[in-house]
């Protein structure tokens, strides 16, 4: 699908279900209340979540993709209780505050790609499809993938595919980039994906495309999605109201490791070394609600993106968390 607006069926919300059984103790609350969901997409949640929202309360809807902003306007634009921003999911605290909103009962953040930017050959995500070697999720804002590969030098090549793609093969990917935009340079997907290919064993192409994990490193460093999360968990905290609960899905294990590590507050624990005792121990102003939930069977038969996909929630005590 190559259109600039694609449709709402054109992408299915992963765990759709499961978000909204989070949600349910928070509709109890007495109103107005405000709800945010940070990676609007195709608007998905967000649709299934004014469903359930009273006339008074508020939708707070942000993405940094200005086509699918354009689109969750023209979605939502005749429901007085929706208010849409182009803004990174980091910056929230800061879209909040210039609205002059109230602390939120409910955060959602679905990260990485939606399946309308990797069907769009255009926008340069995916190796599958032929298109300009772009990836960022915001065209009008910083370096494309080609332009940051027609200058990094082989060892920060090598760095971000072995540190966000967990790419064995790394320094050699990272060698053969080099030498061969000293001939012609890369522009187009399918010539990276045609020069990764060819470099790794056959037995590696017969479990994933050989270019999965090249193409899903150069998208999160272009996209520094990485920071970003970094940067949104403890905003998050800070925008919810007490007994408020962020909801956060996830599809690589690196960003699942920063989101198990913040709900569990380990940043708030002091070094281990000190004597303390336990009730010295600062406690946390928000705790994880359960385990990580995964996709079920019949969802990851129904729409195989959800298989990878991680939901886990969390709920504020009281007061805010300041980041270090």
């Amino acid at each position: 699908m190559t259109d600039a607006h694609p449709t709402a069926a054109s992408h299915e919300p992963v765990l759709l279900a499961e978000v909204l059984a989070c949600c349910e103790a928070l509709l109890e609350q007495p109103g107005p209340r405000l709800w945010v969901d940070a990676t609007g997409g195709r608007g998905g949640h967000s649709a299934a979540l004014l469903d359930r929202l009273a006339a008074a309360d508020r939708l707070l809807i942000l993405d940094r993709d200005p086509e699918a902003v354009a689109y969750l306007r023209s979605r939502f634009g005749g429901d007085p209780r929706v208010v849409v921003h182009h803004a990174r999911f980091s910056e929230m605290a800061r879209v909040l505050a210039a609205s002059g909103a109230q602390q939120a009962q409910f955060i959602l953040a679905d990260l990485g790609v939606s399946s309308p930017q990797l069907d769009c050959a255009e926008r340069g995500f995916s190796f599958l499809r032929d298109g300009p070697l772009d990836m960022r999720m915001d065209p009008g804002r910083g370096m494309s993938a080609a332009e940051w590969l027609a200058g990094a030098e082989v060892g920060e090549i090598a760095q971000v595919l072995r540190d966000y793609g967990e790419e064995r093969e790394a320094r050699r990917i990272a060698r053969a980039i080099v030498a061969a935009r000293a001939t012609t340079p890369l522009t187009r997907t399918s010539h990276l994906a045609d020069l990764v290919t060819s470099l790794l064993p056959r037995a590696r192409a017969q479990a994933i495309h050989p270019a999965t994990r090249t193409f899903q490193a150069i998208r999160m460093h272009i996209n520094d999605e990485l920071g970003e999360i970094r940067a949104f968990l403890p905003a998050a905290m800070d925008c919810l109201a007490p007994g408020g609960r962020l909801a956060v899905i996830s599809f690589h294990s690196l960003e699942d490791r920063w989101i198990k590590r913040f709900f569990r507050a380990d940043a708030l624990q002091p070094d281990p070394d000190l004597p303390l005792r336990a009730t010295e121990i600062p406690e946390s102003p928000w705790f994880a609600l359960g385990r990580a939930i995964r996709a079920s069977a019949a969802e990851i038969a129904h729409n195989p993106r959800a298989r990878s996909a991680l939901l886990r929630v969390a709920q504020k005590r009281g007061g805010p968390h300041r980041a270090s």
